[in-house]
């Protein structure tokens, strides 16, 4: 739609132009979105049947909205969507400081500016993408940066009284007239500073040092709050919380193929590396199992939450590994390999908050240790799960690969090998070709190699095989079986 031509009271009025609120026009184009079967929230997987039903019976019901959630749950991104939902122009008494509706002005200013100018009253045009404010709640918020403050130069230079309403200077909360405020971690507000919010959400009036003033604001309210936040950093206060109409809880995805699909749809990766890397299915699993795994580790802090980002900027340092291997042996194509997966330990380790038993392992042990779980749980969808307890004479599936090693036979994969010395080295164990053929018979050749590394990896996390990480690469051993046959 193009911006109207209008541009005064007179024309506006001809045009028949009708003024609502922004709750009654967010609900208004909500319905027409539902009616057409048109997605109101792009984007956001895996909230299609939890989280924006609830905000879509929010919006109808013309409530301010609280998101309370862990972090990296899309709760931003959710109120930012809603603009979407907002008439793409609309009318502006020209000059106003807090966006005056021509037809209904609630500033006295506005209402002494249309007085005079009559008719002739200059109206400009808001776009729907101007009308977003958002605020990072902080302890050092005060009231002047959300409410305002009296302006004493004003007050001055005008010559009025410090009663006069001519003397506020607005701060951000009056200048969101007509428009979706966020006020993001809203527990970090000082209490003294949420009570300043009780009478703008219920009675419309504003008070600045004592001044009080009817100021009929239609704001679309947005907060969002971590449940963390309530025990270590602040609370939201009961009166305020009292005036949020809903409190919609979000949440991290319910399984790995909606985290597949977020971090495909996030994560940045350069048009040159999709075609020369090629990324196994498995990869992207495990990756995603990686964060399901650390929600749950006894290491990590659970209250804090791990974030979808953990994942996203771990998928990118993934692909960045093997981007890197590739300037090096100068291959023209490449695959993932399990060894990759230490080169995303840097991203999980500024994402995770560890717990006193984590602190004391370390961050980077941590993250290691997530990633050797995750091996541990998609294990058994691939091969025959690793017995804890077997019997002395009873036949595994993997003895002749573990008889090989226990002969004091390596394995040692270089870190920046070129793609023929990889498959080569891999290549070397005699029982590995048995081994997939008889389990992974139907597999992708593009896959092989990095299957044969997940079976060796998934040994190990299963306590059958000893894995070394050296600076040059990794070094698979029977390191028991070794010192026996020394024995």
């Amino acid at each position: 739609m193009e911006k109207p031509k209008i541009t005064t009271l007179k024309e506006l009025k001809k045009s028949n132009y009708q003024s609502s609120s922004i709750q009654e026009e967010l609900a208004k184009n909500l319905r027409e979105k539902i009616k057409k079967g048109e997605n109101t929230f792009e984007g956001l997987l895996g909230y299609e049947n939890t989280v924006i039903p609830d905000v879509e019976r929010a919006i109808l019901s013309g409530h301010n909205i609280n998101l309370l959630g862990l972090r990296g749950q899309a709760k931003t991104r959710l109120a930012r969507q809603m603009t979407d939902l907002l008439d793409e122009w609309i009318p502006v008494v020209a000059g106003s400081e807090i966006n005056d509706d021509p037809l209904q002005p609630i500033s006295r200013w506005a209402k002494e500016f249309i007085e005079e100018k009559g008719d002739q009253t200059p109206v400009k045009w808001m776009n729907r993408n101007e009308r977003f404010f958002e605020k990072l709640a902080t302890p050092d918020v005060t009231v002047a940066d959300l409410i305002g403050d009296v302006d004493p130069i004003k007050a001055a230079t005008l010559k009025l009284s410090y009663a006069d309403e001519k003397v506020i200077h607005y701060g951000m909360i009056p200048r969101a007239h007509r428009c979706i405020f966020v006020l993001n971690e809203l527990p970090d507000l000082q209490a003294r500073i949420q009570v300043a919010l009780f009478s703008i959400l219920q009675e419309k009036e504003i008070q600045i040092r004592g001044f009080k003033l009817r100021l009929p604001l239609e704001i679309q309210f947005v907060f969002t709050a971590n449940p963390e936040d309530y025990t270590n950093r602040g609370s939201i206060v009961t009166p305020l919380k009292d005036r949020i109409g809903s409190q919609i809880l979000t949440h991290y995805p319910h399984n790995i193929e909606i985290a597949k699909r977020i971090t495909q749809q996030e994560a940045t990766i350069t048009r040159e590396n999709q075609t020369q890397i090629h990324i196994p299915e498995l990869a992207k699993d495990l990756l995603e199992q990686i964060g399901f795994e650390a929600r749950k580790s006894e290491y990590v802090d659970a209250k804090s939450g791990v974030s979808t980002r953990m994942s996203i900027t771990a998928f990118e340092n993934l692909v960045s590994t093997a981007e890197r291997r590739l300037l090096i042996t100068h291959d023209s194509k490449t695959s993932i390999r399990m060894s990759d997966f230490l080169g995303v330990i840097t991203a999980i380790n500024g994402k995770i908050e560890l717990v006193y038993e984590g602190e004391q392992e370390g961050v980077s042990e941590v993250a290691y240790h997530l990633i050797s779980k995750a091996i541990q749980s998609l294990f058994p969808l691939y091969f025959p799960k690793v017995e804890k307890l077997e019997k002395p004479d009873a036949e595994g599936p993997y003895d002749e690969l573990l008889g090989w090693f226990f002969k004091e036979n390596e394995l040692f994969i270089e870190e920046d090998s070129d793609e023929k010395n990889h498959q080569k080295a891999l290549d070397s164990i005699p029982s590995i070709k048995k081994i997939m053929k008889k389990f992974q018979s139907e597999l992708d050749s593009k896959d092989y190699y990095f299957m044969v590394e997940f079976l060796l990896w998934g040994l190990e996390a299963n306590q059958k095989l000893n894995k070394l990480r050296t600076f040059e690469g990794i070094q698979f051993k029977d390191s028991l079986g070794s010192f026996i046959n020394r024995l």
